[in-house]
């Protein structure tokens, strides 16, 4: 069973940073995407960000591309997503993902039903 769990969530003035990370177990296979997923209040869920942790190719969403970063740390088995010039757009509750097999990174984005695990979530603030 994979378990993932978040940390690094908080509160941050626009134009800050924060760092996200997602420490993950239990996987049997080196096969799969790892990523984050956003939902803003009364706004749908958004991928942001992916790694396979097959090839490393990354995806990141539009909104979010220049600003984050994607990484992962084998030793750790974590994924961190560093977060850059955050506006209050960013605003929202942040999900560490995982699809499992051999999946291209964009399918983050594809929606909850594509990802086999979720973490609990962290909450990004992010005041004007």
């Amino acid at each position: 069973q994979v378990q993932l769990v978040e940390s690094g969530g908080g509160l941050a003035q626009a134009g800050g940073s924060l760092r996200l990370s997602c420490a993950a177990s239990g996987f049997t296979s080196d096969r799969y995407v790892i990523g984050w997923v956003r939902q803003a209040p009364g706004k749908e869920r958004e991928g942001v960000s992916a790694i396979s942790n097959s090839n490393g190719n990354t995806y990141y969403t539009d909104s979010v591309k220049g600003r984050f970063t994607i990484s992962k740390d084998n030793a750790k088995n974590t994924v961190y997503l560093q977060m850059n010039s955050l506006t209050v757009e960013d605003t929202a509750a942040y999900y560490c993902a995982v699809a499992l097999g051999i999946v291209a990174p964009e399918i983050v984005n594809r929606g909850m039903d594509f990802m086999d695990y979720w973490g609990k979530g962290t909450l990004v603030t992010v005041s004007s």
